[in-house]
Order: structure tokens, then C-alpha cells, then sequence
């Protein structure tokens, strides 16, 4: 890791676009928007371990689907790196790249708005849940902390994981500090918005958002530093571990709660998340397999696009290929995973159609 002066001037040196970044962060964007391969629909209420992990926890607990935001929100942290070493190495100002930080921050939280209440049927209103306002918030914590030499980067990471979980404690609801109603989120939540968002969620959120952000600058601190295959394996595999044994032993008196994205399962789920990262980087480097991943990498060029268009039109495009394909009706409940297959061929192309032209969509 870096741990010079943050103050010091950058070296003029190119920082090396790291492939696996791009292929982790399509394949979560493949998997959130085609819903499971269409599994997500056809096992929709059954029992069983595969159905159980296409659904997220009902409250305590961590699945599958628990696990796309926490490796979306990790992602965006593993490129702000070399995204705000670039702009250093360009001649910009730290004030300005930190005027650029909170212009982003300010364009997510507007776009996750506009996302949030297009299809909604009540009149809009203002949210802070949805992944783009969390990461916002997330984003700027992060980028002031990456402003400290980096084991002060650590203390501060620490520091916030346990205001977050203080928080609770000290303020309880009425079935203690993690009661899905009255818990302090939805507390703060209720004063400030006038009402509680849907699942329980808060917005408080944010404070364990931006530990899995800084999880992922920290990765994206070490890809970014010249270093063997296997020491960065080394690295990723003993932190994974870390997270896994930390967030287990943490769970026993703090519960593992995605809605409230607790300080146990913000490790558990990085542990997690670490795993699959290293899994893809073992395949696309060390290996040299690339192939494979180019229709990963083509969505995650363009994972702002395809996100906003999943939000917003494929309700529409299902409705439309449904008329021509009856759901494939003759495959019962299984007819859900052509039918989104279908869906997803047709949001990729448009992002093929996108990458070959070299439009990028990016905040």
C-alpha cells in the first residue's frame, strides 16, 4: 500500500488499466440485471437452497443476492485509485479533484432519484437508499480518507465501522439496537424525510456503504503498485480470510443484517466479495484467459448505462418480448430463464453497440 505524504506530488507515471476490475464489476452488473439468468423468477417461492440464495435475507443472514450491491459499491472503490491518480498526473489541483468528487457525488444522488420515482405512481420524492445515493455518500467519506497517510487510513476505517455500530446501540429501538422498526436509522429516517423507506432500509446505511468502499480503494491501492501475481493473491487471500473469520466472530453479538449493512456483515460480505475478486483475477492474469470475459467487460464499460436501463425500460422490454414469446409458456415456470435470457442478449447488445463506438456513460 501507499503510504507517502497524500500531499506530495504524483509521479508522472501511467497507472496500468487492471482488466479483472472491469470483468468483476460486469459480471455483478450481469447478474443483478438479467435476475439470476431468469432463475430469480422461476424459483420465486420455493423452497431450497438455490431459491433461498436468489433472494435476499429476510432479515438476518447473508445469500447470494445480499452479496451484488456489497461487490458494486467494492468495485467503485477499487477505482477511484487510478481514476483520481489520473486526474492528479493531468496537472489538476487537489481542489479540484475535489470539486470534481462532490459534482459526481452530487450527479448520483440525482441520478438515483430520477431512477427511483420514474415508474413509481405516487408523486416523487426524495430518497437516499437507492446504490447511487449510498455510493455518493460513500465516495466522498472515502476520498477525504484517502487523504491520510495510509494507517491512519485504517484507524479511521475502524472509527467509522464502530460509530456506526454505536449508533444503534445507543439509541435502541424497542426490540433492542437492531429492531427492524425502531432502530435509529429509521428513527433519523422518519425525522428527516417524513417516512421510512420499504424493506427497512436506511439511510444511515451509507456509514457501512463507504467501509465497503474504502475495502475496495484498498485493493484498488494494491493493484495499482507494482507487485507479482502471487503477492497480490497472497494479500487479497489472508485479507478475504480476515474478513470471513471477522465478520463470523463479530455476528455473535452483532447480527449480520444487509438492510442495516452492519459492521458483521460489512466484513463477511467483503470477505465474500474478495474471493470472487480473486477467483477473476487468477483467470483474466495470472492465467491470461480474456477471452471468455469480453461480454463482461462490455457491460462493465458501460455499468452506469445498463443499470439505468434496467431501472427504467426493462419492464418495458419484457412486457414487449413477453407478447412475442408467451414467457415460453411450454416450460412452465422455467420459461422465466429464456425469456430473461432474451432480455439480457438484447441490454448487451446495446451496450456491444455502445462499446464498439467508444461511448462510455460515466458520472
Amino acid at each position: 500500500m501507499d503510504q507517502r505524504n497524500p500531499q506530495a506530488p504524483v509521479p508522472a507515471t501511467a497507472v496500468p488499466r487492471v482488466a479483472t476490475l472491469d470483468v468483476f464489476r460486469g459480471l455483478t452488473m450481469i447478474l443483478l440485471v438479467s435476475h439470476g439468468f431468469g432463475l430469480l423468477e422461476a424459483m420465486k417461492g420455493r423452497e431450497g437452497f438455490l431459491a433461498h440464495q436468489l433472494d435476499h435475507a429476510q432479515w438476518v443472514g447473508c445469500t447470494l443476492w445480499d452479496l451484488i450491491q456489497p461487490a458494486f459499491t467494492f468495485i467503485v472503490g477499487a477505482a477511484m485509485p487510478f481514476a483520481l491518480r489520473r486526474r492528479l498526473q493531468e496537472g489538476r489541483s487537489r481542489l479540484h479533484v475535489f470539486s470534481h468528487v462532490l459534482w459526481r457525488a452530487a450527479l448520483l444522488i440525482l441520478l438515483s432519484n430520477i431512477l427511483s420515482n420514474w415508474t413509481s405512481s405516487s408523486p416523487p420524492r426524495l430518497q437516499l437508499i437507492n446504490v447511487l445515493a449510498q455510493i455518493a455518500f460513500g465516495y466522498i467519506l472515502c476520498y477525504l480518507v484517502m487523504q491520510l497517510r495510509f494507517r491512519w487510513q485504517i484507524a479511521a476505517g475502524i472509527g467509522l465501522m464502530a460509530l456506526h455500530q454505536a449508533l444503534f446501540f445507543a439509541f435502541p429501538g424497542p426490540q433492542g439496537p437492531f429492531d427492524p422498526i425502531g432502530n435509529i436509522g429509521a428513527v433519523i429516517d422518519s425525522h428527516l424525510l417524513g417516512y421510512n423507506y420499504s424493506g427497512h432500509y436506511t439511510t444511515l446505511n451509507f456509514l457501512g456503504n463507504g467501509i465497503t468502499i474504502l475495502f475496495g480503494v484498498w485493493t484498488g491501492m494494491l493493484f495499482a503498485e507494482p507487485s507479482s501475481h502471487r503477492k497480490r493473491l497472497q494479500i487479497l487471500a489472508a485479507c478475504a480470510a480476515a474478513a470471513f473469520a471477522s465478520g463470523s466472530i463479530l455476528a455473535i453479538w452483532i447480527p449480520m443484517v444487509k438492510r442495516l449493512w452492519t459492521a458483521s456483515f460489512t466484513l463477511y460480505s467483503t470477505g465474500w466479495v474478495l474471493a470472487g475478486l480473486m477467483a477473476v483475477y487468477w483467470i483474466v492474469e495470472v492465467r491470461g484467459w480474456k477471452r471468455w470475459a469480453f461480454p463482461a467487460i462490455v457491460v462493465g464499460m458501460n455499468s452506469i448505462f445498463i443499470y439505468s436501463f434496467s431501472q427504467v425500460l426493462r419492464g418495458w422490454l419484457s412486457r414487449g418480448i413477453g407478447n412475442f414469446t408467451g414467457h415460453f409458456w411450454f416450460l412452465g415456470p422455467w420459461g422465466e430463464v429464456p425469456h430473461n435470457l432474451v432480455i439480457f442478449a438484447v441490454m448487451w447488445y446495446l451496450c456491444f453497440w455502445l462499446y464498439q463506438r467508444r461511448i462510455f456513460f460515466r458520472i
